[in-house]
């Protein structure tokens, strides 16, 4: 078996940063220590000034395989994933068919047995008449990662507003349920209230059509349905400060029935951000005003939002062309989220461990995920090692997205990624991806 050890490098884990050894045979973390010791060949890996961190877990990710590849598939997205320390993904089931029984979510699982770079798992979809079929994951509660509900716009017209369905699901399902939360009906209200009042619509009325109002009604919606119920919710991509007010950080995670993600693009980009990129960060849920980007930091920061993702949205640049209602909505983000973070700690607003904790440690623990998550003995050895003092700028000649596209192009880190292992392989380094090994089916320790 291959064995690799990481010599004299700052772990980050668990609240902590310790300088040590991590010796990793075959799949797995085996030691860790201080000057280790290995017999028989070793291939070492120089850890001065470098840091290690458990790899990145991404639970919202587009990749749109099957029936969408001409924007990306789950080769090139996953591809993109390792090149920036994504090692694990959760996939959406808004594809062509939609993953709408378990068949169907089982065809995906076999192109990414073959095709994927990183760990997989994905959704199963709710429509307004698939109830009993998704339902059926229950009796595969360690093997999905959850059901996934449009409360909103989604792509693939996998809108749920059929109240019994939504009950159902949430009355029944014993796994998590995942919402995008958005009200059509505000939302189509709005549109029309600006198609009458404006001659021609821009990507800066975006976030007023697509609104706080339009966010928190849904959200609000599906919280009280949670609590009715009992049901284990995790509400995607929160990007307004009024939604804040519906969670709370009272209790360790993982007794949390209601949790919350935050995407780094709502993070970083403001509605001011409109003016330059135009339709290239259009999104739904839409990215806002300055002062909602600002409560965010903070309910990310103080744990009422528990984990960070990237909702990754490929397409084509012709795709995210006006006029206003064609433009298609979602942004390429899977190859950049942790030199993003790393650029926010490096300013002074996260700390490492912190970072560690949103990216890898909550997903684990919100998920459930088996071995997964964590710098730990006897874990699958899924490891980042960082640079902080490696500047890496995105341009368009080391973008991996089968789109060919960033909104971060131009952008300067200060930080690199030198290496990703999954697995116990290195399948990224320094600026090549290794194409011999693929991921694997995540797990979860849920009965």
């Amino acid at each position: 078996m291959q064995k690799y050890l990481f010599k004299n490098i700052s772990v980050v884990n668990e609240g902590e940063i310790v300088k040590t050894d991590v010796l990793v045979v075959g799949e797995r973390i085996e030691r860790i220590g201080q000057q280790l010791q290995v017999n028989g060949n070793v291939k070492e890996i120089d850890g001065e000034e470098k840091f290690l961190l458990p790899g990145i877990i991404d639970d919202q990710v587009h990749f749109r395989e099957p029936g969408l590849s001409h924007k990306g598939n789950i080769f090139s997205e996953s591809r993109a994933a390792v090149a920036g320390g994504v090692t694990s993904f959760m996939e959406m089931p808004n594809t062509i068919p939609p993953a709408l029984n378990l068949q169907l979510l089982e065809d995906k699982y076999a192109i990414a047995s073959k095709n994927a770079f990183a760990n997989y798992s994905f959704y199963m979809g709710v429509s307004n008449d698939n109830a009993s079929d998704a339902l059926r994951v229950n009796d595969h509660i360690n093997d999905i990662c959850g059901i996934k509900i449009f409360m909103g716009s989604s792509t693939g017209n996998m809108l749920v507003d059929n109240i019994n369905t939504i009950e159902k699901i949430f009355s029944e399902s014993e796994i998590l349920i995942a919402t995008h939360c958005e009200d059509e009906n505000i939302a189509r209200k709005n549109l029309e209230h600006f198609q009458v009042t404006k001659s021609m619509l821009t990507p800066a009325d975006h976030p007023l059509i697509r609104d706080e109002e339009v966010c928190y009604a849904s959200s609000l919606r599906a919280v009280k349905m949670a609590q009715k119920f009992n049901t284990r919710l995790h509400i995607l991509h929160i990007s307004t400060e009024k939604e804040l007010q519906l969670f709370g950080n009272m209790m360790p995670l993982k007794d949390k029935r209601i949790t919350a993600e935050v995407c780094v693009h709502h993070l970083h980009f403001t509605s001011d951000d409109y003016e330059t990129l135009g339709y290239k960060i259009k999104c739904n849920p839409a990215i806002k005003a300055a002062h909602n980007k600002n409560a965010l930091w903070k309910a990310l920061l103080d744990d009422r939002l528990d984990v960070i993702a990237t909702d990754h949205a490929p397409h084509l640049l012709s795709e995210k062309e006006g006029p206003y209602t064609s433009a298609h909505a979602g942004l390429p983000l899977v190859q950049h989220p942790l030199l993003l973070m790393l650029h926010y700690y490096q300013q002074g607003i996260i700390s490492l461990e912190k970072i560690v904790e949103k990216m890898s440690h909550a997903v684990a623990t919100c998920y459930q995920i088996a071995e997964r998550g964590y710098v730990r003995e006897g874990y699958f050895a899924d490891l980042v090692v960082v640079d902080l003092n490696k500047p890496y700028q995105i341009d368009k000649s080391n973008i991996l997205y089968h789109c060919g596209w960033s909104p971060l192009e131009g952008f300067l880190s200060t930080a690199s990624i030198t290496h990703t292992m999954v697995n116990g392989n290195i399948v990224y380094e320094n600026n090549q991806v290794n194409e011999s090994f693929r991921g694997k089916r995540l797990s979860f320790n849920r009965k």
